[in-house]
């Protein structure tokens, strides 16, 4: 039986997160080793807000696929861009995890309570823009860096509070530090957000059939939705674009908003489909949001979409 090996960022997140499915493969009886790549996202924390690329924290990693050097690369299907190369695929999407974000509060008030002009610190523009439409008196900074380094600079005081991704910190063993909970009423999530997306060769059949194992066909279909829904409002990590897809039965519920980067402007629309359809629903949810108005909001972050 071949070793296989996992091309993981070098994160203390992105390397437990890979550890994961490393030890689901081992359980299949599968021994793999991790190669740990620096991305062009870790290398340019500082200026994330500002790059116009997407897919900084993959690239390199897909390369790695590519080259050959890494038989499969482990990704929170956040950071995965809308177009990826045709010679690979994602043999699996895991069973998604908790969609929302959370408040990690120095003085354990909630978001509720902490007082006007708190200072609160985001990398995101799509929890930035929601959070100011919920509380437009607070300040919103641009915070960088892995988890770890965020919660250092929270302990450092630099923020009264920070929000991250709750399902980073329930795989890391810090749920500890929550302070809040947002409701997606709140903060609706990003797109992909709590689910891992395992990358492969397409033509790698072995490594395919093996992934396929640990697959999640409910959260396959969720995440489907909601990239469709990306993909037709031309958006990525930095378009203020939030979105909850879920499987009940034979439908498909989403939930979706697009906000102005100050939060004055908000258009949220729900919608439902077939379960067997989710791209369809994604791009009939995305034109609900544009006839409600949200081409005037992508046009004040320069996004043009066609139809609007």
């Amino acid at each position: 039986m071949r070793q296989l090996r996992i091309a993981s960022r070098g994160s203390v997140l992105a390397r437990r997160q890979a550890e994961i499915v490393r030890s689901r493969l081992a359980q299949l009886g599968w021994n793999c080793e991790l190669l740990i790549l620096k991305t062009s996202g870790d290398r340019m924390q500082q200026a994330v807000s500002e790059a116009s690329v997407k897919g900084v924290f993959v690239k390199e990693l897909e390369d790695a696929l590519l080259d050959g050097r890494a038989d499969l690369a482990v990704h929170s299907m956040k950071d995965v861009p809308t177009t990826i190369p045709a010679d690979l695929c994602f043999p699996a999407i895991n069973q998604r995890e908790d969609v929302r974000d959370c408040l990690v509060s120095g003085s354990g008030k909630d978001l509720d309570q902490l007082p006007s002009g708190a200072r609160l610190g985001t990398s995101s523009v799509r929890r930035r823009s929601q959070l100011l439409h919920y509380r437009p008196d607070l300040e919103i900074g641009d915070m960088r860096g892995n988890v770890d380094t965020r919660l250092r600079k929270l302990l450092s005081q630099e923020y009264d509070a920070i929000v991250l991704a709750k399902a980073g910190l329930d795989r890391l063993g810090w749920a500890d530090q929550i302070t809040q909970i947002l409701t997606t009423e709140v903060c609706l999530p990003a797109i992909g957000q709590g689910a891992l997306g395992i990358e492969a060769r397409r033509a790698d059949e072995e490594v395919c059939d093996l992934l396929s194992a640990l697959d999640h066909a409910d959260s396959r279909r969720a995440i489907e939705t909601e990239r469709a829904l990306m993909t037709a409002l031309e958006g990525g990590c930095q378009v203020p674009l939030g979105a909850w897809a879920r499987v009940e039965g034979d439908t498909i519920l989403v939930d979706a908003c697009v906000c102005s980067p100050d939060g004055t402007e908000y258009i949220r629309e729900q919608n439902s489909g077939s379960s067997a359809e989710p791209e369809k629903l994604g791009r009939e949810t995305a034109q609900k949001l544009l006839e409600a108005g949200a081409g005037r909001v992508l046009r004040l972050v320069g996004r043009n979409v066609a139809g609007d």
